[in-house]
């Protein structure tokens, strides 16, 4: 049975707000339907790193669930969809998804996401890491869920910040076989959708 085209979205209280709203744009431009819920320090997050108002952040996703509302359909195991990606992921959420303590319905959705053998995308936000943040990571990874921190690709030569926050979601939604044509590829020409400049890298250019 194939799954529905539909992604489930959490936005935690991590740095870099930016990557979920992102992510939620590009979902829209792939036609894949989005299922977001934020946690309530993500909300902070957005005050201070954004100039977006809670509704604009709803505004881009399919649809919205609160964190506390723990009945909603993203939580239950018979809710089929792709998969689903915490962009970012804040120490305290990866620490909730390794333990399988689901305070919210952010961490209850990876949770059946984990157990339905679903993609688990963790964009992990945090440094330098403690003995704590790198046994969680081993622990989901070890359940399935994959450690997927935005690294910037500096062999793309990103021209800007949002160049370089669509690299990164481009190789996350990757893992879910979806090209939001945003990623640079090795050898390959420049992608055209979300680039302002920059061109393909090679091992010659880079020695």
């Amino acid at each position: 049975m194939t799954a529905p085209r539909r992604l489930v979205v959490g936005i935690s209280g991590a740095s870099g707000f930016i990557y979920g709203v992102r992510l939620l744009e590009l979902l829209e431009q792939l036609g894949i339907e989005s299922h977001l819920v934020l946690s309530r320090a993500a909300q902070l997050t957005m005050a201070h790193e954004t100039d977006y108002k809670l509704a604009d952040v709803i505004a881009r996703a399919s649809h919205h669930h609160r964190a506390d509302d723990v009945a909603a359909g993203i939580a239950s195991g018979s809710f089929r969809c792709l998969g689903m990606v915490v962009a970012p992921c804040s120490m305290r959420t990866l620490a909730e998804i390794a333990s399988g303590a689901s305070s919210s319905l952010l961490t209850r959705a990876a949770d059946v996401t984990l157990k339905e053998r679903r993609p688990l995308v963790l964009m992990a936000r945090e440094t330098p890491l403690t003995l704590a943040h790198l046994r969680n990571m081993t622990a989901v990874t070890e359940m399935g869920g994959i450690i997927a921190p935005p690294v910037p690709a500096f062999y793309a030569r990103p021209q800007s910040l949002s160049q370089m926050v669509d690299h990164s979601l481009g190789r996350v939604l990757d893992l879910f076989g979806l090209d939001a044509g945003t990623a640079l590829r090795w050898g390959e020409p420049a992608p055209q959708a979300g680039a302002d400049g920059g061109h393909s890298a090679t091992p010659k250019e880079l020695a």
